[in-house]
């Protein structure tokens, strides 16, 4: 494909666009819409090429296989919450909870069964932590921190049974398949991972936040929630509907069907491998690990609605309950389609060989970090992971080729830089969500977060900087 400076055009309308409107879903549609015109700048010709990348990209194989794991996978959620799965479990556990150590390591220790997406851990966690504010003994804003670092940072490094690992790997096979390279985009992931490293350092801080630094005396802050306050107001059980008192208490419609996905992933991940020939270990990197993934959930839609079924909860709920949370997901989905358009078309426009003609000048040390940083700012800005990864992924492939940098590298550091626009910007849904639950002021919330958010990113800067040094 011939370098066409005509392929950077829609990324100089989405980007701005998404930064200004705060909305990533339009400004990208604007850029498919842009590209296709572009493409065929006649007056029908335009609508019916973006029509047919849509369609081309939703009939791809993978991509349905992606589409059907997240609907599935967030109905099963919907499943869970309906049946008293989440309120269970916080009853269950805040009951047992008695000093602020025990409090704290619950936080940490509750990723194992709640790492599916940032909000369930919110609504499994953060109801917790409210109801014994008094007895963990920081400051709201302190305990909002750690628990968000527990969230997208660490969900982002796990490799399976995520509602993140299905779009992370297809936005790899987007941006490789742009490249003409014949790479497996999960093996690519699984690499990246040691890579984000501003999930890692985020981490840390928050365990240090944790266990090891002494909460000054309770601040007259207005992010502040008032213990006095707190007993007047209504309890925990409002702040969140999947923890309402109308909801059953059982604990084990949440704990089976995530025991059971998991467990069922790897079994399936490795005898994938295992009936190809493949050693225990080689089996797993071997496998195909979306086919692994879909099955496993699937069967454990059907368990678990047997397992509902046998409590004599209606069909009809079990069904309106996954619908209702399949489709909270169909903004995800929708995004996903408007991406995979939006790449082929600026592939097509040459977007790769432009990229390999007009970026040799970048010092080699240089791509990653600048990719990290240029990725952190778009996602402060807009608010949103997914659609800095979708942005920025092939530009940082496409560099990574042209300055010979390692592929995992700098997946690693699109990642991150999605990671610190989650964690930190008052415009993401990890931010309001927690800000929500917890009865802080968002944009307070966010004020407070912001400093040690930057200390992070310039830690994880400078680390992408030494890194490619050494490498």
């Amino acid at each position: 494909m011939e370098s066409s400076w005509l392929s950077i055009i829609p990324f100089l309308v989405v980007i701005p666009v998404a930064i200004y409107t705060k909305q990533v879903l339009p400004a990208l549609f604007l850029g498919l819409l842009v590209g296709s015109y572009l493409m065929d700048p006649t007056i029908l010709g335009g609508i019916q090429t973006m029509f047919v990348y849509v369609v081309q990209a939703l009939i791809d194989t993978n991509n349905i296989k992606i589409i059907v794991f997240l609907y599935a996978f967030s109905g099963l959620v919907g499943m869970i919450k309906m049946t008293g799965g989440i309120r269970g479990f916080v009853e269950k556990a805040a009951e047992k909870i008695q000093t602020r150590k025990q409090a704290l390591m619950l936080t940490y220790v509750s990723t194992i069964g709640t790492f599916a997406a940032p909000t369930f851990r919110f609504v499994t966690i953060a109801p917790i932590m409210r109801a014994l504010l008094k007895k963990v003994k920081m400051t709201t804003a302190e305990l909002g921190f750690v628990i968000e670092t527990t969230a997208t940072p660490v969900i982002v490094l796990i490799p399976v049974a995520t509602a993140f690992v299905g779009y992370m790997v297809s936005i790899i096979d987007i941006a490789t398949e742009n490249q003409g390279l014949e790479v497996d985009p999960y093996a690519l992931f699984i690499q990246s991972i040691p890579f984000n490293f501003f999930s890692i350092v985020t981490i840390l801080l928050g365990v240090y936040l944790s266990f090891f630094h002494k909460a000054k005396k309770k601040p007259t802050a207005p992010t502040q929630i008032d213990e006095e306050t707190v007993e007047e107001e209504d309890d925990w059980h409002d702040c969140h509907p999947v923890v309402s008192k109308e909801l059953p208490i059982k604990p084990m419609n949440l704990l089976l069907p995530l025991v059971f996905v998991i467990g069922l992933t790897l079994f399936l991940t490795w005898w994938d491998g295992h009936v190809q020939g493949f050693g225990f270990f080689e089996a797993f990197i071997e496998a195909d690990v979306l086919d692994a993934m879909v099955v496993a959930l699937l069967i454990t839609v059907l368990v678990s609605m047997a397992f509902y079924l046998l409590q004599r909860f209606k069909l009809e709920q079990l069904i309106s309950g996954f619908i209702d949370g399949g489709n909270e997901l169909m903004s995800v989905i929708l995004l996903l389609s408007v991406v995979w358009g939006l790449s082929s078309i600026t592939d097509d426009l040459g977007f790769a060989a432009f990229v390999t003609a007009h970026t040799g000048w970048i010092p080699q040390m240089f791509i990653a970090p600048l990719i990290f940083i240029f990725g952190a700012a778009v996602s402060y800005f807009i608010g949103s992971a997914w659609g800095t990864w979708g942005i920025l992924m092939p530009l940082g492939i496409s560099l990574a080729l042209v300055g010979d940098v390692s592929l995992p590298l700098v997946i690693g550091a699109v990642f991150a830089s999605g990671a610190f626009g989650a964690f930190a910007s008052p415009l993401s849904d990890d931010t309001n969500t927690i800000a929500k639950i917890l009865g802080l002021s968002v944009i307070e919330y966010a004020k407070y977060k912001l400093k040690p958010a930057l200390i992070a990113a310039g830690i994880t800067a400078v680390l992408y900087l030494l890194v490619t040094f050494v490498m």
